[in-house]
């Protein structure tokens, strides 16, 4: 028996034993280490500006996608997504062809910090759609709730347990921030932060005035609802236009050609017979 697959298995069984040790050592620690590292993060973010609500700064985009989790929390998965996203090239990089693998060495550490970025910023795109596609229903629920004689916090919560949408929601979360002695203010920032969508920003200042004024919204609400319609009918026949050319090259590439095919082949046993 060589030495190879001896000192195979005795890197195997220390290997086990590493992860045994760590696993207990994780599982008794876990607490003050996570602790450790959410303070790392929070000071990190502090730092590069994370920690502070403006707008583009992480606070604002973990907001805007509707998360429930601190700006120190996903300051923590990106500072720990670099490394493993080197982890995951190391094993590949010398297979690369040339310098490639060192370009995947130095690249893979970026990637992985910036990942989390990419994603929320997708969600956020999504969030918005949606927003946007239910703004009109709820401001007309709201308008509704408002002329029936219910004062502008109660008229958000009724319509945040009544409707199921992401807006809806957001509007409910306000009125119990409120409730739960929240300034008013302070709730209808978080509310702006936390719906990235076109009209949200008038919405929000309509209820701020009504909050300062004690003048009911219904007015206002109506006139944002009609702008939310024109805004998606617009976004329909902008759709529509970049449907259109679609639609032609999918003729021009697939369905002219088969007809012509069809023809071709009705055309050659008459063409073939007529030369005989």
């Amino acid at each position: 028996m060589t030495r190879a697959p001896l000192l195979a298995a005795l890197a195997g069984g220390l290997a086990a034993a590493g992860i045994v040790e760590l696993a207990y050592a994780w599982r008794a620690r876990r607490v003050r280490r996570w602790d450790a590292a959410a303070r790392i993060a929070r000071a990190v973010a502090r730092r590069v500006g994370a920690g502070r609500p403006p707008v583009g700064g992480l606070a604002a985009k973990v907001d805007a996608a509707g998360l429930r989790l601190g700006a120190g929390e996903v300051m923590l998965a990106k500072l720990a997504g670099a490394p493993v996203a080197a982890l995951a090239v190391v094993g590949t990089a010398p297979l690369a062809p040339g310098r490639l693998g060192l370009a995947l060495l130095v690249a893979a550490p970026a990637a992985g910090f910036f990942a989390p970025d990419l994603w929320l910023r997708r969600r956020t795109r999504t969030r918005a759609r949606a927003i946007e596609a239910e703004q009109a229903d709820v401001l007309d629920l709201l308008r509704v709730a408002v002329g029936a004689g219910l004062s502008p916090w109660r008229a958000l919560a009724e319509v945040g347990r009544r409707h199921p949408g992401v807006l809806a929601g957001e509007l409910g979360t306000a009125a119990r921030r409120v409730a739960l002695g929240v300034p008013a203010d302070a709730a209808l920032a978080r509310l702006e932060r936390r719906c990235p969508a076109a009209g949200t920003h008038a919405l929000v200042a309509a209820l701020r005035r009504a909050d300062r004024l004690g003048a009911p919204p219904a007015r206002a609400l109506a006139a944002l609802a009609e702008d939310a319609r024109a805004r998606q009918a617009r976004r329909a026949a902008e759709h529509a236009a970049r449907a259109a050319p679609k639609i032609q090259l999918v003729v021009a590439l697939l369905l002219v050609p088969s007809v012509l095919l069809l023809v071709a082949a009705a055309l050659v046993p008459a063409l073939g017979g007529a030369s005989l």
